[in-house]
């Protein structure tokens, strides 16, 4: 009979300590993996709804400003619901014509504004004034645009946010800064 103390190693492979052989503290447990992805899954979810988010943007209701293929842009959630929108901002919102889908148009008016109805030079000279709580939007190119001219002024609360960058194509990557100015007039 010995008295000395005996050790057990998990197999002839070291099993010291940190080595994770044989030690549960150290196993890859499912609960622990499955509480990581969830609290990942939040970090992302909330980061993505209340700052920031990477999305594509093709057709040519918004050319030249934004080209016909599969851009990426950076858009601030800040603005999400119109917060802080101004008059000359590209913003990322549901659409009216397809819901589900996103759309991207600068803003031209916002409540209390007042705007022509049709087309620059079209002859129509119709004016609106934009309700409460709504805004008027309009794509760079008239022609192809589907926009507020169509459809009306839009509901803040569809804005998503605001396009404040192109980052893909990385050739055209680019800060996009709002260079238009209210104009003050009365219907």
């Amino acid at each position: 009979m010995s008295l000395l103390p005996h050790t057990i190693s998990g197999g002839g492979g070291g099993g010291g300590k940190g080595s994770g052989s044989g030690n549960p503290k150290h196993a890859a447990h499912p609960l622990r993996i499955l509480t990581w992805t969830l609290k990942s899954l939040f970090i992302y979810h909330l980061f993505h709804t209340y700052f920031y988010s990477l999305e594509t943007g093709s057709g040519p209701s918004m050319l030249p400003t934004i080209s016909v293929s599969n851009d990426w842009f950076l858009i601030s959630r800040a603005y999400r619901r119109g917060r802080d929108v101004q008059v000359g901002d590209i913003v990322s919102f549901e659409s009216v014509v397809e819901p589900g889908q996103k759309a991207f148009k600068r803003v031209l008016g916002l409540e209390g504004d007042c705007v022509m109805m049709g087309t620059p030079g079209s002859g129509e000279t119709q004016m609106i004034r934009i309700p409460e709580g709504h805004c008027w939007v309009v794509g760079d190119n008239l022609e192809w645009s589907r926009d507020s001219r169509m459809f009306g002024p839009i509901p803040m609360a569809l804005i998503k946010g605001k396009i404040i960058a192109r980052v893909l194509p990385w050739s055209e990557r680019k800060w996009f800064e709002n260079d238009l100015k209210p104009v003050v007039d009365d219907c």
